[in-house]
C-alpha cells in the first residue's frame, strides 16, 4: 500500500490563541509525504528524522483506522518540506495534512476533506505542536486561499482570496519558538485588539487585519516588529508576525520585491520568497519526493 500527497503552507492573518478565532492565507512553500504500509503489527517509522515522528505516526494510524477498522498497519513515511519548523509558518499543519492525505491514498479510502483535516488536528494536539488546534492554519494549508475560522467549533466562517500576482516574502530568524514555550503566556490583555483584527478579516480587509494582529501579539510574544515596520516603510502592502513567530510574513507587489529583499538583508535570518497559494492539497502534484 503506497500513497503520495502534498500540502502547501500558510501564514497568519489573525492568530487564534487570544480569542479562539483566527484567519490565515495559503502560501506556496510545500510539504510532500510518501507513505508505504503493510498490514500487520509493527511500527510506523519516519525516514531520515525523529523530529515530528509521533505526529506522523499518529496521522497514519488515525487515517488507517478510519479505513481499515481494527486491522493493524506498519510501514515507513518519508516527508520532505520547504517550510522552516517552529517559526510560525504552519509546518506542522502542512505535514499532518500531507501525511493524512497520503495515508488515505495508500489505504484506498476517499475520506471527505474535513475528516482529513480534523484527523491531523487531533494528532497535532496529542503531539503538543499546537495550542488552539490550529484549525485556521490547517484549513488554509489544505484549501489554499484565505480562511477565517472559529477554531473552537472547527467551523470555516468565511473564505476569500488574495491577488495571485502578489508576492510573499518570509523573514525567518534562526531562533525557534516552540508551542510549549508559549502556553504559559497571558493573552487576555490583547483580546480586544485581536477581536478588531478578526472583524477586519471577516469584512475582507485581510491586509489591515494582518497588521493589527501583528502589533497586538508582538507585545505578548516578545517578538520584535522591526522587520514588519521596515517592510511597511519600504513599500509592502502588509507585513506581520506569522503565528507565534518569530517569522514575519510580508505581502508585496512584484515590483517591490528587490527593494524589500535588499532592506531585509540587514536583519539576521533568512529571507524566503513564496507566492500566494489557492490550490487545494488534493490538486497539488508532489514535486519534492
Amino acid at each position: 500500500m503506497i500513497g503520495k500527497a502534498a500540502c502547501r503552507g500558510a501564514a497568519t492573518i489573525v492568530n487564534a490563541i487570544a480569542t479562539g478565532k483566527g484567519a490565515a492565507f495559503g502560501i506556496s512553500l510545500e510539504v510532500d509525504a510518501a507513505v508505504e504500509l503493510t498490514e500487520g503489527p509493527g511500527e510506523i517509522t519516519l525516514r531520515d528524522s525523529r523530529e515530528g515522528a509521533d505526529l506522523v505516526a499518529g496521522c497514519v494510524r488515525a487515517i488507517a483506522k478510519k479505513a481499515l477498522g481494527n486491522r493493524m498497519v506498519n510501514g515507513e513515511v518519508h516527508v520532505k518540506s520547504e517550510i522552516p519548523v517552529s517559526r510560525g509558518l504552519k509546518s506542522s499543519s502542512a505535514v499532518s495534512n500531507a501525511v493524512a492525505l497520503a495515508t488515505a491514498k495508500a489505504v484506498g479510502t476517499d475520506l471527505p476533506d474535513m475528516e482529513i483535516i480534523l484527523a491531523g488536528i487531533e494528532e497535532s494536539i496529542k503531539a503538543g505542536v499546537t495550542i488552539t488546534g490550529a484549525f485556521d492554519d490547517a484549513s488554509a494549508c489544505y484549501f489554499g486561499g484565505v480562511v477565517v475560522t472559529d477554531n473552537r467549533n472547527f467551523a470555516i466562517l468565511h473564505r476569500g482570496t488574495l491577488d495571485p500576482d502578489l508576492e510573499v516574502l518570509l523573514h525567518v530568524p534562526d531562533r525557534k519558538i516552540t508551542k510549549a514555550s508559549v502556553k504559559g503566556l497571558d493573552f487576555s490583555p490583547i483580546r480586544k485588539e485581536v477581536e478588531k483584527a478578526y472583524e477586519l478579516a471577516m469584512q475582507g480587509s485581510y491586509l489591515k487585519a494582518m497588521e493589527v494582529n501583528s502589533r497586538a501579539y508582538a507585545k505578548v510574544l516578545d517578538v520584535s516588529e522591526d522587520v514588519a515596520e521596515l517592510a511597511r516603510k519600504k513599500g509592502a502592502l502588509a507585513a506581520g508576525i506569522s503565528g507565534t513567530g518569530p517569522a514575519t510574513a510580508i505581502i508585496c507587489d512584484k515590483a517591490d520585491v528587490g527593494v524589500l529583499m535588499s532592506a531585509l538583508q540587514n536583519h539576521d535570518g533568512a529571507v524566503l520568497r513564496a507566492h500566494i497559494n489557492d490550490v487545494p492539497a488534493r490538486e497539488v502534484v508532489p514535486r519534492l519526493l
